[in-house]
């Protein structure tokens, strides 16, 4: 996103408002931008500081071209820093690297910017010595925290900071990008399911290991309606072998929510809400094995069994009940 009229495209609200802000010099500071995976919380931050460091700025947008936008797209201004997670969590120590960093004056100017992604990652020690520095704000410094669970952070931090909400991506808006980026139709409204970043849905749809997950879950429905007595077999054999990790296997009972989902729109001739658009004939068969009725109850069972896996229940026996749960 390079201009404050192609974020508007996403994200009308929040571009409007952080637009606004350049134009009339009421930039605050500490923003929290929150949303989920995909909304474009690092491109926002991004934008904002080019348009704050930026000295070709035109009508708030950056020009994209100077010295100081180039070096903050590659990570490189001397008076932009981020923090990233160092492993599972944001550091103290990265903290105080940072206030340390902010004690000396700005190379080029006195604006500073500092970036924090996943905030919500911050540990305790970390959060506190966050929130000391955020109570002497300099005028010229400017923090952005990024999160995806902003009630994870400290509420002492999130008073603050002037929160900015962004909402999930249109499927369809998802899906046509996607559609541009050269994925088939089935592909796109799939993808479009799955994800809302528009980069990490092309990875997906190129990834053998996504397709081959795809092939099992239609495997499974088909073992489940044709030879039940044969689905433990199935799990063991061939989707716990595939779906060895536990993200995996949460991905895994992804598809499966989409196949019975669409069994659901076949039943109320919502078509154009069916992800599986190239599998029509399997919905249509499967919903004359289950009824409207049991695939909603299938699916409240697949869901509890995403819960399981969150509360670190053994994969293999969350699979082992699931698969007795739809078998009866």
């Amino acid at each position: 996103m390079n201009t404050w009229a192609e974020m508007n495209e996403t994200q009308p609200l929040v571009s409007k408002m952080l637009a606004n802000s350049i134009k009339k010099d009421r930039i605050s500071h500490a923003y929290m931008f929150q949303g989920a995976k995909g909304t474009g919380k690092y491109q926002l931050s991004l934008l904002l500081a080019k348009s704050l460091f930026c000295k070709n700025r035109l009508d708030g947008d950056p020009c994209n071209a100077c010295k100081d936008c180039q070096r903050i797209d590659s990570g490189n201004h001397p008076d932009v820093h981020q923090i990233i997670p160092d492993g599972q969590s944001i550091k103290k120590e990265q903290i105080l690297h940072l206030q340390k960093e902010f004690t000396y004056t700005g190379l080029e100017s006195n604006q500073k910017v500092y970036i924090i992604v996943d905030a919500d990652k911050m540990t305790t020690n970390a959060a506190n010595r966050l929130l000391k520095f955020l109570e002497e704000p300099s005028k010229l410094t400017t923090a952005m925290l990024l999160t995806e669970n902003s009630q994870a952070i400290i509420q002492t931090i999130r008073s603050r900071c002037q929160i900015m909400a962004l909402q999930p991506l249109n499927p369809k808006t998802v899906e046509k990008k996607l559609q541009e980026q050269g994925l088939s139709d089935s592909s796109a409204k799939l993808m479009a399911a799955m994800t809302n970043n528009i980069n990490e849905a092309v990875e997906i749809s190129e990834d053998e290991w996504f397709a081959n997950a795809r092939k099992l879950v239609v495997q499974l429905v088909e073992v489940l309606q044709a030879k039940p007595d044969e689905a433990l077999l199935f799990i063991h054999n061939q989707w716990m072998p595939h779906f060895k990790e536990r993200d995996q296997l949460q991905q895994g009972l992804d598809l499966l929510i989409f196949f019975f989902k669409d069994i659901i729109y076949h039943y109320i001739g919502n078509e154009n809400a069916i992800v599986y658009i190239n599998l029509l004939d399997q919905i249509t068969q499967a919903s004359m094995h289950w009824s409207r009725q049991y695939a909603t109850h299938t699916l409240n069972m697949i869901m509890e069994a995403k819960r399981k896996l969150d509360q670190n229940v053994h994969p293999a026996l969350v699979m082992e009940q699931l698969t007795l749960q739809i078998q009866r």
